[in-house]
């Protein structure tokens, strides 16, 4: 029963432990290091999911900074 709940509000689980874990980052180093702990592992995640899709890590270099990598 408990887990059906939990299964059925997935999102609304990880919204919230996500909202805890960068509180309790944000408390221990403050806010512009969690702000740079953030883009950072955006900027990972993005890059991530186009290598998961088989794009060439070049061509998304070249998307980011245009020019640096012909």
């Amino acid at each position: 029963m408990m887990w059906e709940l939990l299964w059925e509000h997935k999102g609304k689980l990880l919204g919230i432990l996500a909202g805890i874990f960068f509180g309790i980052i944000y408390l221990l180093v403050g806010f512009w290091n969690t702000l740079v702990f953030v883009v950072f592992v955006g900027t990972g995640y993005y890059i991530g999911r186009k290598l998961d899709h088989k794009e060439d890590l070049r061509e998304i270099l070249d998307r980011i900074l245009p020019g640096k990598f012909r």
